[in-house]
């Protein structure tokens, strides 16, 4: 994932509510939103590495992985950060157990965030800089930067995260809107992660539209107190076009 905002334990029904989009190339090889039978998940799938970016298990544990921008991408011949959300998905191990298993291997993946959810809480761990923290209730943001980092579209998204909470609604229509802004940052929001002026504003946007690269999912999550809920895919193609979307429940 390139932006996600995900709720925990403040949401009356839901224990994890999460937004987020995938920005990749639109080349990359990728399956859609589907039941992985092999490992018991619900997921998209990459499939040049094997791994996946979001996704739920049928006990209602999530993980969301997102890469940390440092400059222009280096060549990387370490593990997928995609193997990282399926090493938790697919083993019967809590979110406090996995996310301390995986930060001992930290080092042998290009620079990530990543967040663990399950009946007794959340966790996040990175690797630049090596951190793994348990997360208080609440909603909070990653983009391609530190965890909560104060980055235009993650500021936005989470905010729109929190209205939604605080509506106490079951329309998600204000999570997709806010999954779609297309609003370029002022140039004095910006980070800069070393790539540029002219890139961080087309970078800028929760939803990035663009013929080579762009955003190719926009995911909805949630998990209620039993660990029963959904996770809703919509994909698109080069230019933003919509390209077909999937609803998936955890207990079907």
């Amino acid at each position: 994932m390139c932006v996600v905002a995900f709720a925990c334990n403040l949401h009356p029904r839901w224990r994890l509510v999460l937004a987020g989009n995938r920005d990749e190339f639109h080349a990359r090889a990728t399956a859609a939103l589907a039941r992985w039978p092999d490992r018991g998940i619900i997921a998209g799938r990459d499939l040049q590495s094997g791994g996946t970016w979001v996704g739920i298990d049928r006990h209602g544990r999530a993980a969301v992985v997102t890469n940390v921008r440092d400059g222009y991408a280096k060549p990387h011949a370490g593990p997928s950060r995609g193997a990282l959300p399926l090493a938790f998905l697919a083993a019967e191990a809590d979110a406090a157990g996995m996310s301390k298993a995986l930060l001992a291997d930290a080092a042998a993946y290009a620079p990530f965030n990543l967040m663990l959810a399950d009946a007794e809480g959340c966790w996040h761990l990175g690797n630049h800089p090596r951190q793994r923290e348990a997360l208080a209730a609440g909603v909070h943001g990653i983009s391609n930067g530190r965890l909560d980092a104060p980055w235009p579209k993650t500021r936005r998204l989470s905010a729109a995260l929190q209205a939604w909470v605080d509506a106490g609604s079951n329309d998600l229509q204000p999570l997709w809107r806010a999954l779609a802004e297309e609003r370029i940052a002022a140039d004095a929001e910006l980070p800069d992660t070393g790539v540029g002026l002219e890139l961080e504003r087309r970078l800028s946007p929760a939803f990035i539209r663009g013929e080579a690269y762009g955003t190719r999912a926009s995911t909805i999550i949630a998990i209620d107190h039993a660990g029963r809920g959904f996770i809703h895919e919509r994909r698109f193609g080069p230019n933003g076009v919509f390209a077909g979307e999937t609803v998936l429940r955890n207990d079907d």
